[in-house]
């Protein structure tokens, strides 16, 4: 009997002790597990922290490249624009070259003309006699010689034929102008305020054509100049040079003039040389 409760007491303590030895481990293995979800859960806050790093990365990359990008289309924009403004200012210096060389090709021209157009002023007044002289203005304006006849020294009165004491004087101008054979002439007719009442003349207009047509027919009739350079024109009286209120300018008012110019063509080849504008 004794021996029974013996074992009884044996197998309550063994039964004591391996539930004590359970409980540790037990609470040992939730310690464990606690240490571990807190690591665990330390670690997926710092992953979800690395990947919010790396797309925040991400994204100022993309900006930076962007930038990079504009930065790089603005520079090429720069360059294109140096370059263009080099290839203008190449074309303008090249314009200024040629304009330059223009203006010294009218003013040698100029120069040339205004040279001839002295001498021929010169010729034609030493050829004139003191009284032809009294009656004949010759003038250089701008370039044109002008010859500026009065009527009474022309025509007969109140005609538009040449009378005997002209020829002299359209012989001397005639050998200026056979001389100088790159000149054009114009004969233009002037006259007074003066009503005209003749037959076959309706105004002072047909007089006035009428008589630059006589001289520019006796220059190629009796001198032979040649009548492509000729051309006959009329201003009847509303080219005045006075007043015509007084005979004194009435009769300054009625004159023909002989106007002397370098050929059209002339001028024409100056503007064909002319640099073209862009």
């Amino acid at each position: 009997m004794q021996k029974n409760y013996i074992a009884v007491a044996i197998a309550a303590v063994c039964l004591t002790m391996s539930s004590c030895v359970s409980k540790k481990a037990l609470e040992g293995c939730q310690n464990e597990n606690k240490e571990l979800s807190r690591s665990y859960q330390e670690a997926k806050e710092q992953l979800a922290a690395s990947r919010a790093r790396v797309t925040s990365l991400e994204e100022q990359l993309e900006v930076q490249k962007k930038g990079t990008a504009a930065l790089q289309q603005a520079l090429d924009k720069s360059l294109t624009a140096s370059n263009q403004t080099t290839v203008n200012i190449s074309k303008l210096v090249d314009q200024i070259n040629e304009s330059n060389q223009y203006i010294r090709h009218l003013v040698e021209v100029k120069s040339k003309s205004d040279s001839l157009n002295m001498v021929l002023t010169n010729n034609l007044t030493r050829s004139l006699s003191r009284e032809e002289l009294s009656e004949v203005d010759v003038q250089v304006l701008k370039g044109v010689v002008y010859i500026s006849l009065a009527d009474n020294m022309l025509y007969k009165s109140g005609s538009y034929e040449i009378n005997d004491r002209a020829a002299e004087t359209l012989s001397k101008i005639a050998k200026i102008i056979m001389d100088y054979k790159d000149y054009d002439v114009l004969v233009e007719g002037n006259t007074d305020d003066v009503p005209i009442s003749r037959e076959n003349i309706r105004n002072n207009w047909d007089l006035s054509c009428l008589r630059a047509s006589s001289v520019v027919q006796y220059l190629q009739n009796h001198y032979g100049v040649d009548p492509k350079r000729l051309t006959a024109g009329g201003r009847g009286e509303y080219n005045p040079l006075a007043d015509n209120t007084t005979e004194a300018g009435k009769a300054r008012n009625r004159r023909t003039q002989i106007i002397i110019t370098p050929k059209l063509d002339q001028f024409m080849d100056l503007i064909d040389k002319a640099p073209e504008a862009e």
